[in-house]
């Protein structure tokens, strides 16, 4: 029977790139859950017991540290699957996941996922490509964080989420924008407004839109093209 539109998986690249057979096999395990801004899914160190699958929801991967800050290596949007490293055996979890943008996503059990993995060609195949462009885009991120200015990392980042969103409008505090990009609330508040008086977007109260998309990946570094095209062939791909 076919699941509810809100249910379907094919709303998931992941999901949807998979062999009609394998897919079916995991529909029985796979359920909705909606995710809201802010909602944290799993946090570093945890021995995790799902895997997400965006259909809708943003998700982004953070590395935590002990002083209690942390700044985004990864986002996860409908291309991919949240708890990676679990799938692939690990003991514990290695990032926190935080809901970015809100939306729903399909979960199932890691335990159920692996082992459909052990027998199922296709699933391994389809969870290599997503780890080559998940590698890509952790590793892009890390020189971006490390080299270039706040402002052209806000706008790769806004970039990225308006790709994913969909929408001109979407919510994001200072507060969250800063951990996101692991720099004082203070910092991200003037590449903001750097941003804001180019005429690239607007930012009222939590809310920012974006008014001049192409002046927005002029001031982006390079980090978003290279990162969008490694997508845009992921998502071509097929088995």
């Amino acid at each position: 029977m076919p699941l509810p539109s809100k249910l379907d998986p094919h709303k998931n690249w992941f999901l949807k790139g998979l062999p009609c057979d394998e897919l079916r096999r995991l529909r029985p395990h796979l359920h909705l859950i909606s995710g809201k801004l802010g909602d944290v899914l799993f946090r570093t160190g945890d021995s995790l017991e799902y895997l997400y699958f965006p259909q809708g929801a943003i998700i982004s991967i953070v590395s935590t540290f002990q002083e209690g800050r942390g700044v985004e290596v990864a986002l996860i949007g409908s291309e991919g699957l949240a708890g990676v490293w679990a799938a692939m055996g690990s003991k514990k979890n290695w990032h926190e996941a935080v809901v970015q943008a809100p939306g729903n996503c399909l979960r199932i059990k890691v335990a159920v996922f692996r082992a459909e993995l052990n027998r199922s060609a296709p699933l391994r195949d389809q969870l290599n490509r997503y780890l080559l462009f998940l590698l890509a885009q952790i590793s892009q991120t890390a020189g971006c964080n490390r080299l270039h200015r706040l402002e052209q990392r806000l706008a790769r980042w806004l970039l990225m989420t308006h790709d994913d969103v969909r929408s001109d409008e979407f919510h994001e505090t200072h507060e969250f924008l800063s951990y996101m990009l692991g720099s004082d609330r203070s910092e991200v508040t003037i590449a903001a407004g750097i941003l804001r008086k180019a005429g690239l977007i607007s930012y009222v109260r939590g809310k920012v839109k974006i008014l001049d998309r192409q002046g927005l990946e002029e001031a982006s570094c390079e980090c978003y093209k290279i990162i969008a095209e490694e997508s845009r062939l992921l998502r071509e791909k097929r088995n």
